[in-house]
């Protein structure tokens, strides 16, 4: 029986956590979990495969011989800006378990707004019992940027709550029951928008798109005065500095970002003690490591199996 190759595993996730997944994990295999003093300073060439998560910048270099790459949530731009990237498979984690966590906190942000948490929040500090005047879902058009798996997923969710939704995408996606833009339909889905959700991937053409000229042409007839914006997709996508400055004037009414231009946020970012803002430390889509392992598993059985693997990236478009 010929000898398994090991995998590597170099991902910045909770220690607890990983190891935890790894217990009974890539049966008949070595795994070289990184974060283990005992593998410091290991000679990794001859390992076919590595699990990835913002990775040491020496990885590669140190593993010559890898035949698949396999990133340890969605994004994968955290990989492809890693010093000599080999030219072989990047496959990315799509799993029901990452889906359903963005699709519930795109939800609960869009919920949240909605119903003025906030405002009562404030209330409730100073015990003081009044009622807000507020829309239903009904009422709001939620846009979508970014329409792949966990656009589509959070899409419908939403539909479901009542709002309506619109999406869009660089090039045109057809979704049942979701009306959709492409990139020549941007500005026509931008004045619609009461509500801007971004699900985009990192590449060259998303860097720094949610900016002041995005925001200018949000919705001004929604209900909540001016239009509110929601990231969970890349933090290199926005441009910060816009969006407090469109938070201070009244372009934006109101903001929830899971992601950020530098991570972590710095403590003294304005952004923590702002009252119109939710923050959340990038765990929107949280990967559930032992569904990611498994997922690993099924895609180097396939892979030795002769299948072809599923989830490749494409490298030039960037997911």
């Amino acid at each position: 029986m010929p000898v398994r190759s090991p995998v590597i595993v170099d991902l910045k996730f909770i220690p607890e956590e990983v190891d935890d997944a790894l217990q009974g994990a890539f049966p008949g295999r070595e795994v070289i979990n990184l974060a283990d003093p005992v593998h410091e300073g290991r000679d990794l060439s001859g390992v076919d495969y590595a699990v990835v998560w913002k990775s040491a910048p020496d990885l590669f270099s140190r593993a010559p011989d890898l035949k698949v790459v396999f990133s340890g949530g969605a994004g994968v731009d955290h990989v492809l800006t890693l010093p000599g990237l080999p030219d072989v498979p990047l496959v990315r984690f799509v799993d029901r378990t990452l889906t359903t966590r963005m699709s519930e906190w795109v939800v609960m942000q869009c919920l949240m707004h909605l119903r003025q948490h906030r405002a009562y929040e404030a209330l409730a500090r100073r015990r003081e019992w009044r009622e807000l005047s507020q829309p239903e879902a009904a009422d709001v058009t939620v846009g979508i940027m970014g329409m792949g798996v966990l656009g589509q997923d959070a899409a419908r969710k939403l539909v479901v709550m009542g709002f309506k939704v619109i999406g869009w995408s660089r090039t045109m996606r057809v979704v049942e029951g979701i009306e959709t833009y492409d990139a020549a339909g941007l500005d026509g889905f931008l004045g619609r928008s009461d509500v801007l959700v971004g699900l985009l991937p990192l590449t060259p053409e998303t860097k720094g798109i949610f900016n002041r000229s995005l925001f200018a042409r949000l919705s001004r007839k929604g209900p909540f005065g001016a239009p509110v914006f929601i990231n969970a997709g890349r933090g290199g996508s926005q441009v910060e500095a816009d969006i407090l400055e469109c938070l201070d004037d009244g372009t934006l009414a109101a903001a929830s970002l899971d992601v950020f231009e530098r991570e972590p946020l710095s403590p003294e970012s304005r952004f923590w003690g702002m009252p119109n803002v939710y923050v959340t430390p990038h765990v929107a889509a949280a990967s559930d490591v032992k569904a990611l392992f498994a997922h690993v598993e099924e895609q180097i059985a396939r892979f030795e199996s002769g299948l072809p693997l599923q989830h490749v990236v494409d490298k030039v478009a960037g997911y």
